[in-house]
């Protein structure tokens, strides 16, 4: 297990754009993507704002017979995949196909699909129900219809560890390349449940901010006056491949993925371990695996979701791995201006990790304003910051206590 594995291509999208590089210029201007929401009439709940992936038209991605058998997950899947492998330049010919693989991770899956043929059946009984209702909504389809899309025969796998889905999808397939059970990978997550019960369901909970009025201030991740997080939807998917197989193909190399650390809270079913304990030890494991000690770290793009318990308890965890050092290492979260893609956190904010490390600038906690003495750290306030980033750490943490870090290494040509 020592082959080495590197990143080709970014694909993202979600509430501050569709497409690579225009969700990382609107993050680095500090732009918000989050708004009112339209996919449903929102009256009458607690929580009306969410970071809806606005204009979007999937028959881009995929053919019009084919959309009633796809989720909009498995869309903005297909959507973000397609930008990745276009940056990557990867043609997935017969030659290679059986080493190429899919890994894309989902927390929740179908809902909108969910949801709509419950309605049916309500409405007409069973045989209302459509034969793609199955297809459409489980979580791992989405793997499903990228791998058939590009004709990628290797392994094809999917996560659904809540929050950390898409981070554990990435380290998993870089473990299977680095282990040589494939060269690529095409792996990351998506998640659209921004539905009458996916917001219910986290109002409910009181999991969710209430600033209705003041939507794109609504996130607001280390900031006193956080008041829950705002849902996002949208989708992040990176090209993984070994190094001897992108230099082969010619292939321009973005960064390097180094390291990847799974810890369990064993705690509380919602909650985070007090203390930070399990992402305490995430992170350390994914140094251990990536052979660096916490003083390498030059940049962390935290879970930071803006919640009062969860983004005091993640201070906690940081100020734990860097010790003396803690307050002087950059932090952000950038789900202050996409939300909270859910399942599809990971995979998107890997892929702005990966974009910090190639252009060497630091995405902004945007709507930090009001200091927190439990969340004392310097969280890039608002503005991008340029500066010397060699190793990045990306946190994803789910319900359950299920908790995953990857880190990323600038690509120096070596």
């Amino acid at each position: 297990m020592n082959r080495r594995v590197v990143v080709t291509g970014v694909g993202l999208i979600c509430g501050c754009g569709i497409g690579t590089e225009e969700v990382w210029r609107n993050l680095l201007a500090g732009k918000s993507g989050i708004g009112p929401i339209t996919h449903f009439d929102p009256a009458g709940f607690d929580c009306r704002i969410a970071g809806e992936v606005r204009n979007f038209d999937p028959l881009n991605w995929i053919e019009k017979k084919e959309l009633k058998k796809t989720g909009r997950f498995i869309q903005l899947a297909m959507a973000a995949a397609d930008f990745a492998v276009k940056m990557a330049a990867l043609e997935v010919t017969p030659d290679i196909a059986n080493t190429t693989g899919v890994y894309i991770g989902s927390g929740i899956g179908g809902f909108d699909v969910i949801e709509r043929e419950h309605s049916k059946y309500l409405a007409g009984g069973p045989g209302k129900i459509s034969p793609f209702f199955i297809p459409a909504s489980i979580v791992n389809l989405a793997s499903g219809f990228v791998s058939i899309r590009y004709g990628a025969k290797g392994p094809n796998s999917a996560t659904a560890t809540a929050c950390s889905a898409s981070a554990h999808a990435i380290g998993d397939a870089y473990k299977i390349i680095q282990r040589s059970d494939a060269d690529v990978m095409i792996a990351g997550g998506t998640e659209a449940a921004i539905t009458p019960m996916g917001v219910g369901g986290f109002a409910a909970m009181r999991a969710l901010s209430t600033r209705n009025d003041e939507p794109q201030r609504a996130s607001r991740p280390f900031d006193a006056e956080r008041d829950g997080f705002v849902v996002g939807e949208g989708a992040g998917v990176l090209i993984l491949e070994s190094l001897e197989y992108a230099q082969r193909r010619g292939a321009k190399i973005i960064a390097e993925i180094v390291g990847y650390g799974m810890s369990g809270d064993a705690y509380h079913i919602t909650q985070p371990a007090e203390g930070g304990d399990g992402g305490y030890r995430v992170a350390l494991a994914a140094m251990r695996d990536a052979k660096i000690t916490p003083n390498d770290v030059s940049y962390v793009n935290a879970h930071g979701t803006s919640t009062p318990i969860g983004d005091a308890i993640e201070t906690a965890a940081l100020k734990r791995v860097f010790g003396e050092r803690a307050e002087k290492v950059p932090i952000s979260s950038t789900k202050s201006m996409t939300g909270h893609l859910l399942g599809g956190a990971g995979g998107l904010e890997a892929g702005i990790s990966v974009l910090a490390l190639r252009d060497q600038i630091m995405p902004p906690t945007a709507n930090y304003e009001n200091p927190d003495p439990a969340c004392d750290l310097d969280y890039i306030p608002n503005h991008a910051r340029k500066a010397a980033v060699h190793y990045a750490l990306s946190n994803s943490f789910g319900f359950g206590g299920t908790n995953a870090s990857l880190i990323f290494k600038l690509w120096d040509g070596k």
